[in-house]
């Protein structure tokens, strides 16, 4: 079975970064507040796909409980969901945004291990079910249009494919050598 990650590698080692680090900017009882304050659901990424598929005239059902990982947007009618994914939180293979904080390195490394180990299972189980399953990275919106991510998106759900991974490779702002 193919999974989307491999919580086994370091994904940044391929783009030459090893574990690229964060400085922390802040005290820790700011981060604190600044962490809690994290949405899980209806982020603004979340928000924007959303609204440019209604206006595309795309119907749609939002965090279904029955399904594995509640999916950000379900599409009923085309057995398809579609997970909008944060790059720093669920670990982006070698995006810009997708860094490891340097201080409690162990405990962020578990932490994104279990939310990959997680994402994969969720994506297992989806698919096992029939559902199709399309990933869209928080940076695919700030490395092209929401039209051509619509556009994307609407192909992929009319062609009847499996998967869809956004932003496409040749479009992913990658770790400077």
């Amino acid at each position: 079975m193919l999974f989307l990650f491999d919580e086994s590698c370091n994904h940044n080692d391929r783009y030459g970064q090893g574990n690229a680090a964060m400085a922390d900017t802040v005290d820790k009882t700011t981060r604190s507040r600044m962490m809690a304050g994290i949405r899980g659901k209806d982020t603004k990424p979340e928000r924007a796909i959303r609204s440019a598929l209604h206006s595309a005239g795309f119907r749609y059902r939002i965090h279904v409980a029955e399904l594995p990982g509640k999916p950000d947007i379900v599409f009923p009618k085309y057995k398809a969901v579609i997970f909008v994914h944060g790059c720093f939180w669920h670990r982006h293979p070698g995006c810009w945004w997708s860094t490891n904080p340097s201080s409690n390195a162990a405990f962020w490394a578990k932490k994104f291990a279990q939310n990959v180990a997680r994402d994969n299972g969720n994506i297992a189980d989806l698919r096992k079910m029939g559902w199709r399953v399309a990933i869209v990275w928080e940076c695919s919106l700030r490395v092209q249009t929401q039209a051509e991510t619509v556009t994307a998106i609407e192909q992929w759900l009319s062609r009847n494919r499996r998967s869809l991974i956004l932003p496409k490779g040749n479009k992913l702002r990658k770790f400077s050598t």
